[in-house]
């Protein structure tokens, strides 16, 4: 076959096909485009989810008529020299406008600053429409309509108008929290109108921050300022027991620059290994600030991913960050608890819009009351009722059931400990739960996770120290188990032993264990191989125990731990609380549950009307 040139209208939609995957593709290039020329105003609207109508206006340095007849040509752009180790900039290909207007009707509408009037131009499916003057203020107006209308097949693989939509505001929320100095505004009619006033100051970041993902993100935040070799890092990282279900809430920043890269989201998953579980992720958005040089944005013709010249250098910065923030926390754990605890407590709506049994706003009579009754202003309202509750006697209550563990007896107890950040126990409930008082309020603590993470952190430091300590048994224990998995547990024998778990091979269908980790006290041996082999499967033959150390540690600790179901003494809940306060990541347990929720006093009195 003869070779020959394409023309230059496949051309465009080839390389359509690498830079417009979507409609949230389009925005993201035309905010880029719109943030370059220096705008404090963008105006983003969409129909059809993107695929019928997107138009960005923005009040930026605009374009005259040379550079309007240039901007919709291929490679051409007032943004980057010659130099591509240096780009401060978003957009620099110069492919984003022509590939768009080759895949669809593309307007745009610009007026230079100082100018006296203003223009027009418009591609549609890569054939331009000359050059016309337009009537508006400074700046730019680019509309894209019927995206894809001459690549047909393109349409079939996009999604619904909503998913779509929603991709959109994703894109437009990651720009959104990169600049905090631009007033951002989204709309639409396929969307709820959003609007972000910029901010300004030296909390121009959190304040942005708290537009986006809400007081309740920043409440259980950790602030991130790190630096190392030139680079920083700044932004905030959510506690470990504020996750979710997917890393759709983590966003990343290079230099301004939103950035999806495996390699940034590998080192964050990393700094919470030991904290939460995989399926599990944390909220945070991480900004890092690099010499341009040092880092390249020309990977892929999207710009979303980066290479680093010391990728080394920034994964290091941001898991030793990260987990600084969070030892940092100490026993912290997130207001989620508490909150959701109330939402629980308070009386769900009736229909007809009457409450049942609330004690602050119900709207109706109770059931069986004369509907003249003067019910809101009776002397014996429920608030009135819940402020004299209290009042009453205690000796006609009817006990149904008592605590699991009888504190009423005079306990030797210092008067500070109330105001230590977790109280002093008060009494254990189901034998699992301990409920403590504190100066201002209460707290609800799990003592088996609680425990659980004490036994983890110390099996963690006893491990970077010598190791954990061996205890021998009196009689080995013989465990029955298929031969693949004593084969599995064998193989790896010399690194449990670094555990304190010594095993080996008693036949070919049992495990004969000789000695368990001292710091465990009593082990249900069959119990805990098990859940070893399923986590040696689960990593492959050709792992190393030792590169998974934290699980490990983390599957015997849960061994190890106070089992739900025991009783504990009042000192021994006390010392249990201290012991949290002073060890490092006690707010969660080791698979990223909080171990305690704490009421305030002001919640409480809620619950019960007293406010």
């Amino acid at each position: 076959m003869t070779v020959r040139r394409l023309s230059e209208n496949i051309i465009n939609q080839i390389a359509a096909g690498e830079v417009i995957e979507r409609p949230a593709s389009v925005v993201r290039e035309l905010l880029d485009n719109a943030v370059d020329a220096g705008a404090t105003r963008i105006d983003i609207v969409t129909a059809g989810g993107g695929k019928k109508l997107i138009r960005v206006t923005d009040n930026g340095r605009g374009m005259t008529r040379d550079d309007l007849a240039l901007a919709v040509e291929r490679h051409c752009t007032s943004k980057l020299t010659d130099d591509l180790a240096a780009i401060n900039s978003l957009g620099f290909r110069g492919e984003a406008l022509p590939s768009i207007g080759s895949v669809a009707r593309l307007t745009i509408r610009s007026r230079a600053q100082g100018s006296s009037e203003g223009w027009e131009i418009g591609v549609e499916g890569g054939k331009e429409i000359a050059i016309k003057p337009a009537a508006l203020t400074n700046g730019t107006v680019v509309e894209v309509a019927d995206l894809f209308f001459a690549t047909p097949a393109r349409l079939k693989f996009l999604k619904t108008d909503r998913a779509e939509a929603n991709a959109i505001t994703d894109t437009v929320k990651r720009i959104i929290l990169a600049h905090p100095q631009i007033h951002f505004a989204l709309s639409g009619s396929d969307r709820q109108a959003q609007d972000y006033p910029a901010v300004a100051g030296d909390e121009a970041f959190a304040k942005r921050l708290e537009q986006v993902l809400g007081r309740e993100f920043i409440d259980n935040a950790l602030a991130i300022d790190a630096e190392r070799e030139g680079v920083r890092l700044t932004g905030h990282a959510s506690l470990p027991t504020f996750n979710r279900g997917n890393q759709l809430h983590q966003f990343l920043f290079v230099n301004g620059r939103p950035v999806r890269d495996k390699q940034l989201t590998g080192a964050v998953r990393g700094a919470y290994m030991d904290h939460l579980p995989r399926y599990r992720h944390p909220v945070l958005a991480l900004y890092i600030d690099i010499d341009p040089a040092l880092v390249d944005v020309n990977v892929h013709p999207a710009k979303a991913e980066v290479r680093f010249r010391d990728a080394g250098l920034v994964k290091g910065l941001i898991v030793g960050a990260l987990r600084e923030a969070i030892h940092q926390a100490g026993h912290r754990a997130s207001t989620e608890g508490g909150s959701a605890m109330l939402a629980a407590l308070r009386p769900q709506a009736q229909p007809g819009g009457a409450s049942s049994n609330s004690f602050g706003g119900m709207s109706a009579p109770p059931p069986n009351r004369p509907q003249n009754y003067d019910w809101q202003n009776s002397p014996n309202r429920p608030t009135d009722a819940a402020n004299g509750f209290a009042e009453q006697s205690q000796a006609g209550f009817d006990m149904t059931g008592a605590p699991s563990a009888d504190v009423r007896a005079p306990i030797d107890e210092p008067e500070h400990l109330t105001a230590q950040p977790l109280g002093a126990a008060r009494t254990q409930v189901h034998e699992n739960y301990i409920i403590a008082q504190t100066d201002d309020g209460m707290v609800i603590v799990d003592q088996h996770a609680a425990h659980e993470r004490l036994v983890y952190e110390r099996m963690k430091a006893q491990l970077a120290q010598s190791g954990i300590a061996g205890q021998g048994l009196l009689i080995p224990e013989i465990i029955d188990m298929p031969e693949e998995d004593v084969n599995r547990l064998t193989e790896h024998a010399e690194a449990l032993q670094r555990f304190g778990l010594s095993i080996e091979a008693f036949g070919p269908g049992a495990i004969a264990v000789r000695e368990t980790p001292a710091i465990l006290g009593e082990v249900n041996c069959e119990k805990l191989l098990a859940d070893l082999v399923d986590e040696i499967a689960e990593w492959g033959s050709a792992s190393l125990v030792g590169e998974k150390i934290d699980h490990v540690a983390a599957t015997m600790a849960c061994h190890g731990s106070v089992r739900s179901g025991r009783r504990l003494l009042p000192d021994e809940m006390n010392q249990l609380l201290r012991d949290m306060e002073a060890t490092p990541n006690s707010g969660q347990c080791n698979h990223g549950r909080p171990t305690y929720v704490e009421l305030k006093l002001s919640d409480i009195e809620r619950l019960f009307g007293r406010t």
